[in-house]
């Protein structure tokens, strides 16, 4: 339960900034039933799985089977109703809620901290070189252990996806 508290924390976040309420209002025109869970909370739920480590819909069982944190979860299906019933102007309307989201919890910050804080950029001064980025994306090496797995298996599987780390410059590891 510990491990998603922090998920719990940006669901309580979606309600404090009315997130939920208004993605709620601006997907009412997809609910089907009225007696079912509300769309906001769907999407809301969604975002959660997502940033808790989900890649597929069958993830959000993580949070159904932790009621007592999550309240009610929509099943799969009631979430692939919603999700297909996405379309652009719906989406466009979702992100300009989100951006109103944003500004709410932005000025609630101002308003208990009394300003908002101040942009932190990494030091330019020319004593202090810029970090490097190691990309192991271009890595002829594990692509051709890749090719060699995926011959042995007999079938396709999914390749690493390219990782970029941030080193410091004195690291001694940067290239």
């Amino acid at each position: 339960m510990v491990g998603h508290a922090g998920a719990r924390l940006l669901a309580d976040l979606a309600d404090a900034t009315g997130l939920t309420g208004t993605f709620s209002q601006a997907l009412a025109g997809l609910r089907q039933r009225r007696g079912g869970h509300e769309p906001g909370r769907i999407a809301v739920d969604v975002a959660l799985m997502l940033t808790d480590g989900g890649e597929a819909i069958a993830d959000l069982a993580v949070l159904r089977d932790q009621s007592a944190m999550f309240g009610p979860v929509a099943s799969d299906p009631t979430a692939w109703r919603l999700l297909a019933q996405l379309d652009e102007v719906v989406l466009a309307e979702l992100r300009a809620v989100r951006a109103a989201a944003r500004e709410v919890a932005w000025a609630q910050h101002a308003e208990t901290r009394g300003e908002l804080p101040a942009p932190s950029f990494a030091p330019t001064s020319p004593r202090t070189p810029a970090p490097s980025v190691a990309d192991s994306g271009d890595s002829t090496e594990r692509n051709h252990r890749e090719r060699a797995v995926r011959g042995r298996l007999g079938a396709w599987t999914r390749p690493a996806a390219p990782r970029s780390i941030v080193l410091p410059p004195d690291s001694g590891l940067a290239t």
